[in-house]
């Protein structure tokens, strides 16, 4: 279900909008913000996703069923009554704090409430030129509705952009690191994905290279272009592999405020990519 018709996020952004997952825990608050600030800047229509998820109800009505307190640790049986009340109460936080993050700068907003599994909910609302804003990870008052599982499942499966959200503090003077190897379409859709990202901010960028990717002097030109800098701010480095630790350290080395990189690219296939994005503190926008 939705809000008022009269609430209702349009359509006439041909960029798409901005939808960010809202489950009442402070990492999704703190990607609200985000969202909100991005969406001023591109003029976005906001949607917020809050969805109670299907299974958890479904297993209140057991009488084995138990929740363990998050500060006490006490365990108790699980109140069907009582859970749906606290899902009501967070959607109406999360319907508050929406509305309050868009305020700001009079943009349009919504909140979609849906009852069902998180990743099936939000790819049912979310298009291909929709960017979808994630807390890195979330906690909630609502037991097992963590977002770390549905951050991976989103970040493989969404038909736009997912921005990973983190609440580090970024460096006033920081780069916006670009993971580039030979996958052409790949390594556009990262390059127009930064571009949008420093439109703006106007920020220095690195472009990191896979061990066995070559950049062309002319496509090296191009990508300067589409990105909008000067010569003097952009880098090119080559990571000599791409495990974790490694591309940590480079992203350290180059005061990374950002990742930009493909779902389709070699860093997102290595076997390390799940530790790498745990690793990471600072925002990851995976492509398409």
């Amino acid at each position: 279900m939705t809000d008022a018709p009269g609430d209702r996020v349009g359509s006439g952004n041909e960029a798409g909008r901005v939808l960010v997952l809202l489950d009442g825990s402070r990492m999704s608050y703190a990607a609200l913000e985000a969202a909100a600030e991005i969406a001023a800047r591109t003029g976005s229509d906001v949607l917020g996703v809050f969805v109670e998820e299907l299974n958890l109800l479904r297993s209140a009505g057991y009488g084995f069923a138990r929740e363990v307190g998050s500060a006490s640790g006490i365990s108790r049986p699980v109140d069907p009554t009582g859970l749906e009340q606290r899902m009501q109460r967070l959607a109406n936080q999360a319907r508050r704090a929406l509305a309050n993050a868009v305020a700001s700068y009079g943009g349009r907003q919504t909140l979609s409430v849906a009852r069902g599994h998180v990743i099936d909910e939000v790819l049912a609302l979310a298009g291909p030129r929709d960017l979808l804003v994630l807390g890195r990870v979330g906690w909630s008052s609502a037991p097992g509705a963590r977002l770390g599982s549905t951050a991976k499942g989103l970040v493989y499966r969404s038909p736009g952009r997912v921005l990973l959200w983190s609440e580090s503090r970024t460096l006033p003077q920081g780069r916006v690191v670009v993971f580039l190897n030979d996958h052409e379409e790949a390594n556009s859709r990262a390059i127009r994905a930064a571009a949008e990202a420093i439109r703006h901010s106007h920020q220095p960028v690195t472009l990191l290279l896979g061990s066995d990717f070559e950049l062309p002097p002319e496509d090296l030109k191009s990508i300067m272009q589409h990105l909008g800098v000067q010569e003097a701010d952009l880098r090119v480095r080559s990571l000599p592999s791409t495990d974790p630790v490694s591309v940590v350290r480079v992203l350290r080395e180059e005061k990374a405020v950002q990742l930009v990189l493909s779902r389709d690219c070699a860093l997102l296939r290595d076997p390390g990519a799940e530790p790498l994005l745990i690793a990471l503190k600072l925002p990851v926008t995976v492509t398409p």
